[in-house]
Order: structure tokens, then C-alpha cells, then sequence
């Protein structure tokens, strides 16, 4: 299919047969004048006056238990920048799309036309008692940094930034199966992060609760090694700055242990990954085109192993993997927040299932003969229907075990992880 060709069958998928990608649907009986009478007026007043009595029966009484908003402002928006809160709206129903089809969640898109951070919390704050949950998207850092931290402390659902968290959670996984790969502990490791916005300082900030040390870790952006000697840095960047001699991406590279990429494409030379220590592990994250192609990557080193955030390579790093399930378990247990407990816990879920035998199913849907845990299995697909038994239930149960859930563990899930 050439460029010109996908483009139009993209633009025809969104049009066709109905513009966009959801719908609303009616979950109760609506046949008659009795059932009219009790989805409005005036049997509607019985749940109003429960809820007013009782907040929580919201949960009981109406879809919000099961319901996230998926809010942009549309200043970050893919790889295309800020395109405005307008024109970000098909990523925000497709990834409503994927909440619904993955865990049955769901969702109202919204796009708030507002850059300035304080009026966008504003907002939703305002909006938030419609919601169990609030999943911030494509909004750029720094300011993303605020938004989610100011919603965290002014609500009492989980808001949760899929571009910081559920990307660091996605990379967390397959980097602790890579190491156990490559016979390397976390605590051991140099690792080089290229890439300060919002999924660099999430992934790194969670790589710490794993074990990763501080000193062991180089951050670098745009100008070069985050170092204590700079004097451009945000609050964000700042936590990151290392007292060192290095300044150049070539110069943090040699004998690095993993590179994490989240940046853009082809900002890895093969000279610079020939600098990585044995068993290197390289995460080139940019989309579509990553920090080094897979192919050039093992044509420099045959010991790498290797993952990137697109479907036609081995081990692609896609958020699927975690934002639904983790919502999902979250919502469950009617959670007032998705803390670092229930981050980790996800880490652990897909670890697991990744070094579990992969169903036929899974095989046949991306044409595989077999998928066992090895350099080229490092995370599981995310067409595995098993991803709903493994994630939410672990989410659900550090939920509880850490105070922020409103329920206990729920009777329809599986045994309880350990």
C-alpha cells in the first residue's frame, strides 16, 4: 500500500459508513410508558435523592462507575505537535475505541480549547463528578507535570497521564525482562535516557521504585547530558541533573548497559550503540521512525536486544498493553487514585504473562508459528485476551492493599495475585 493509498484509507475508515469512531448506547429497557416513567420523570427523582444523600450511590445508581474521560487540550498531540484540542478528537475516540474493546470501558472524549494549565484544571475539575476516572492525553510537558499533579489532589478518582505513566509502565516491563535476559539486575545497570519531556521523566521516575540508582543514570535532551552545571532546566529536568564531565549523547553511550529512547528518529548512530556495554538493551521509542531501525541496530551488535514502539517489529512498546486494564482494575474497586503501588503492580502483570505460554489464538492473529519469552518476546501482544485476567486484578488488589479503594477485591475476579 503506497503513502497516498493509506492515507485515503484512513481518512475513509474514519468517514465511513458514519462519521467517527463511537456511539452512545442504551443499557435499559425503554419500551414502554412504565419503563419511560422510570428512566425519567418522575421515577428519575429516587436516585437523585439517593445520590444527594449519599455520594457514592453515584457509583450505585448511574454509569459513572464504569465511565472515564479521556481529555486533551490538544497541544501534544502524537508526533504532530500542537495541533489543537479540535484536531486532536480522532485520537481521543480512538482511544476510547481501544478502553472499549479491551475492558469494557467507557468513555466521553472531550477537547478542552484551553493551553493555559490552571484554567484547563479548572475544567475539569469542574466536569470531573461525571466521571470514575480521568485519563489525561496529548497535552505537552512541562505543563503536563502540573495538570495531572494539581487533578490528583483536587479529585477523589484516579487521574491517571497515559503519555507519562502508561508509557513508563509499558517500558518498565519489557526492561526488567530484557535484563533478566541479558543476566543484569536493575540496581547494576548504566542507563542512558534520551528523551526529558513527559514519558522520559515518568519511565525513569518509575524505573527508580524498581531498583534503577540515580547515579546510574544519564539523562539527555536536546542540548545534551542533563548536568548539575546547567542553567536552562525545569523543575522536571532538574532531578535528573548529574554532577559529571559528560555532555554529548556519544559520550553517556560508552559503556551504557540500556538506552531508552523517547525522542525522534534516527538520534542513534551505530557507532554510539557499539559504545554500550555486552547484552546491551536498546528501546528506540520514536514513532513511526525510531532512534535506530531494528535492523541496523543487530547489524551493529548481534548481542542487542531490541524494542520499538511499532507493530512490525519484535516487541513493540504500545500503551494498549496497560491504560485499559489498569482503569479497569481501578474502576473495580472504585479507586480514588492510581498510585505507584498499582503502576508497579501492572509492571508485574505483563511481566508475568509475558513468560507465560503464548494460546494459539494469539499466534494465529499475528501470524506466528510460536512466541516464547526470549529477545524477541520481551512483552506480550496486545491482541492477548489473557491481559485482562492478569492486569486489572493485580491493579485492583494494590488498590485495596493500599487504602484507595472505595470497595474490596471483587468477588467476580480471579484468585487474588500474590
Amino acid at each position: 500500500m503506497t503513502a497516498s493509498d493509506r492515507k485515503q484509507a484512513a481518512l475513509d475508515y474514519h468517514a465511513k459508513p458514519r462519521p467517527g469512531k463511537l456511539a452512545i448506547a442504551v443499557t435499559k429497557p425503554f419500551t414502554t410508558p412504565e419503563e419511560l416513567s422510570l428512566a425519567y420523570t418522575p421515577g428519575v427523582a429516587e436516585p437523585v435523592l439517593a445520590i444527594q444523600e449519599n455520594p457514592d450511590d453515584a457509583f450505585r445508581y448511574t454509569s459513572r462507575g464504569n465511565l472515564v474521560a479521556v481529555i486533551t487540550n490538544g497541544t501534544a498531540v502524537l508526533g504532530l505537535g500542537n495541533t489543537g484540542a479540535l484536531a486532536g478528537k480522532p485520537v481521543m475516540e480512538g482511544k476510547a475505541v481501544l478502553f472499549k474493546k479491551f475492558a469494557d470501558v467507557d468513555v466521553f472524549d472531550i477537547e478542552v480549547d484551553e493551553s493555559d494549565p490552571q484554567a484547563f484544571i479548572d475544567t475539569v475539575r469542574r466536569i470531573a463528578p461525571t466521571f470514575g476516572g480521568i485519563n489525561l492525553e496529548d497535552i505537552a510537558a512541562p505543563a503536563c507535570f502540573q495538570i495531572e499533579e494539581a487533578l490528583i489532589e483536587q479529585l477523589d478518582i484516579p487521574v491517571f497521564h497515559d503519555d507519562q505513566h502508561g508509557t513508563a509502565i509499558i517500558i518498565a516491563a519489557g526492561l526488567l525482562n530484557a535484563l533478566e535476559l541479558a543476566n543484569k539486575k536493575i540496581e547494576d545497570v548504566r542507563i542512558v535516557c534520551l528523551g526529558a519531556g513527559a514519558a522520559g521523566v515518568a519511565s525513569m521516575n518509575l524505573a527508580f521504585e524498581l531498583g534503577a540508582r540515580r547515579e546510574n543514570l544519564v539523562m539527555v535532551d536536546r542540548k545534551g547530558v542533563i548536568h548539575t552545571g546547567r542553567d536552562d532546566l525545569n523543575p522536571q529536568k532538574q532531578q535528573f541533573a548529574i554532577d559529571t564531565e559528560l555532555r554529548s549523547l556519544a559520550d553517556a553511550m560508552d559503556g551504557a548497559d540500556v538506552f531508552i529512547g523517547v525522542s525522534g528518529p534516527n538520534l542513534l548512530s551505530a557507532e554510539n550503540l557499539k559504545r554500550m556495554a555486552p547484552n546491551p538493551v536498546v528501546f528506540a521509542l520514536s514513532n513511526p521512525t525510531p532512534e535506530i531501525m531494528p535492523e541496523v541496530a543487530l547489524a551493529a551488535r548481534s548481542d542487542v536486544i531490541m524494542a520499538t514502539g511499532r507493530s512490525d517489529f519484535p516487541n513493540q512498546v504500545n500503551n494498549v498493553l496497560g491504560f485499559p486494564y489498569i482503569f479497569r482494575g481501578a474502576l473495580d474497586v472504585r479507586a480514588r487514585r492510581i498510585n505507584t503501588q498499582m503502576h508497579i503492580a501492572a509492571v508485574q502483570a505483563l511481566r508475568a504473562l509475558a513468560k507465560e505460554d503464548v494460546p494459539a489464538a494469539v499466534l494465529e492473529a499475528y501470524r506466528k508459528k510460536s512466541l516464547s519469552f526470549g529477545p524477541d518476546y520481551i512483552i506480550p501482544k496486545p491482541l492477548d485476551p489473557r491481559l485482562i485476567d492478569y492486569v486489572p486484578p493485580a491493579v485492583a488488589k494494590a488498590a485495596v492493599d493500599t487504602g484507595v479503594a472505595r470497595s474490596g477485591y471483587p468477588a467476580h475476579y480471579p484468585k487474588a495475585p500474590e
